[in-house]
């Protein structure tokens, strides 16, 4: 089981969500505790990390399997997320 860490720039993110947004966003990250790669999620190319889709948003983050700890660093829309 991996902890989650929330780095500020991604909670700021999330503090701007609308509150149907908010609800599917924070549950898609508790379910990475369980299963930090799970189907869809897809490994970054330009940058290290992860990303998986809720909706039109991205949640973009790092894996630590040595600490297990989950890093999520950014949650924007779709359009906007790697700029």
């Amino acid at each position: 089981m991996h902890k989650i860490n929330i780095i500020p720039s991604a909670r700021k993110d999330l503090d701007g969500l609308d509150k149907k947004f908010f609800t599917q966003i924070r549950n898609k990250i508790i379910s990475l505790a369980s299963d930090p790669r799970p189907s869809g999620c897809l490994k970054l190319t330009t940058e290290e990390g992860y990303r998986i889709r809720s909706g039109n948003y991205r949640i973009l983050y790092r894996v630590d399997d040595k600490n297990n700890m989950i890093y999520v660093y950014r949650i924007k829309h779709r359009k906007e997320s790697y700029r």
